[in-house]
Parts: C-alpha cells; sequence; structure tokens
C-alpha cells in the first residue's frame, strides 16, 4: 500500500525535512516560530523515514528561512534538507552548515560567563568540538552546552 501523504502541498514557502524524531517542536522554538507569527506552519512527528528510521517535517507557508535561521537549524538538524517553494514546486534547495563556531546564535549558559555580564558587549562564540555527537562549548568559558537546552538560548 502506498505511504499516504500526512502534509498537503505548500504554494510558497519553506519545506524542512529530515529533522530528527522529536526535535520539530524544539526547531519552532529556536527559529522563534512558535510566538507572534501569522505563518500557517504544519507539523508533523515521528513518521517513517528510509533514511532515518523516524523524523519529523516542518513546513511554514509564506516565509523563506534566511541564513542564520539555517544556522540555528544546525544545531538540532544539521542533516534536514531544507527547500524553499515557490508556486508549489522546489524553487531552490538551502544548505545547512554547521562551522566550526557559532557567533551570535545563542548564548553559554553558564551564569558566571562573561558574555553574561552586560558591562562586557562580547559577540557570544560557541565553538563546535564535535559534530557527531554534537558538542559545542563556550569560546569564553570554555563550558559545555547542553544541546537539548540550547533552544532557551538562542538570541
Amino acid at each position: 500500500m502506498a505511504e499516504m501523504r500526512r502534509v498537503t502541498a505548500i504554494c510558497n514557502g519553506t519545506a524542512i525535512d529530515h529533522i530528527p524524531s522529536g526535535h520539530a517542536l524544539q526547531l519552532l522554538k529556536m527559529l522563534r516560530l512558535d510566538v507572534g507569527r501569522s505563518n500557517p506552519i504544519s507539523l508533523v512527528m515521528n513518521v517513517p523515514s528510509g533514511k532515518m528510521g523516524r523524523k519529523d517535517v516542518l513546513k511554514i507557508e509564506d516565509r523563506e528561512l534566511n541564513q542564520e535561521e539555517l544556522d540555528r537549524l544546525a544545531l538540532i538538524a544539521p542533516k534536514a534538507s531544507v527547500a524553499i517553494i515557490r508556486n508549489y514546486a522546489v524553487a531552490e534547495k538551502r544548505r545547512i552548515d554547521l562551522g566550526e563556531e557559532l557567533v551570535n546564535i545563542a548564548r553559554c549558559s553558564f551564569s558566571n560567563c562573561i558574555t553574561q555580564n552586560p558591562n562586557e558587549p562580547l559577540p557570544h562564540r560557541l565553538r563546535v568540538i564535535s559534530a557527531e555527537p554534537l558538542e559545542i562549548r563556550c569560546a569564553y568559558c570554555g563550558r559545555g552546552q547542553d544541546v537539548d537546552e540550547v533552544a532557551d538560548y538562542i538570541l
């Protein structure tokens, strides 16, 4: 029996596929799509995937993600595929790139870090120590960041 389409096609917007299962809500928070937006969002969680076993899918109507948002996405779903949809067709595919350092994407979670001091206006720098499994550390204090909590520290 053919797999039924769980989410309808969108006319214009962004489709994010291959999000690790159970992480789509965290992704919504990181992209700040959970508050103050009027764009319709379709979310499918825990669907079968030949590539991943299980995955989440997110479709955001009438909105194209910019590079800063893709950088945030890399923290949760570095292997996700992002398609920009225009007139019901894939107009372009955007790359997600988890670089060696994330600048002004998220702040350090350590309350005693120099970046938490408003009198020290330093850029927020997190170093990527390892991509698999993801390990990030503050460039200033060296404190490891809990990847599951990083959405709470997005700038």
